[in-house]
């Protein structure tokens, strides 16, 4: 009777982890007159202020840290490169499990039914996308979306649903599948 109600049954696990990418800081403003290069797509990396923290560890931050703006400086002349280094500075790393679980009922040689559940994210942990990257914006150094988000919205925006991409929240699929 045990093996009719705990047999069949399998399980696999996907654990993913990768360390926080690069932040290339730059100014956000546009050094080249005629071209637009400015805001995030600026080109322009500031100076670093000496003996200033380049991160900040406000409670209730996205992450735990946001990236200090009193840590740069804009170049002068308004046209010179900084001597901050180019992606000196981190963003956030990503941690997420997903595990399946599912049963095979066999009902004749040739006709089956697979019932499986698929939790992605199980343990909800949230990841968060890299900061905002320029110095001009109100809300340079700190992170504005789920990674999940972040890596793109879909459709011909680029990138998978939100809700299938890693970073996402928890989230759960049902399926039945007949073999024949």
């Amino acid at each position: 009777m045990l093996k009719h109600i705990f047999g069949s049954w399998s399980t696999d696990s996907i654990i993913y982890t990768r360390s926080a990418p690069p932040a290339n800081v730059v100014t956000g403003q546009n050094p080249f007159a005629g071209s637009v290069l400015s805001g995030e797509e600026s080109v322009q990396r500031p100076n670093v202020v000496p003996g200033v923290a380049f991160y900040l560890y406000p409670s209730g931050a996205p992450g735990g840290r946001v990236i200090n703006p009193a840590a740069f400086s804009t170049p002068v002349p308004a046209t010179a490169q900084g001597d901050l280094g180019r992606n000196a500075l981190r963003g956030f790393g990503a941690t997420q499990w997903d595990i399946t679980v599912r049963r095979q009922f066999r009902f004749t040689e040739r006709l089956g039914l697979q019932v499986r559940a698929d939790f992605f994210n199980i343990l909800n942990h949230p990841n968060f996308g890299s900061p905002i990257n320029f110095l001009t914006s109100p809300q340079f150094g700190q992170s504005t979306q789920m990674l999940a988000n972040y890596l793109g919205s879909g459709g011909q925006s680029g990138g998978l649903d939100p809700l299938y991409q890693i970073g996402g929240p928890r989230s759960i699929q049902l399926a039945l599948k007949l073999q024949f």
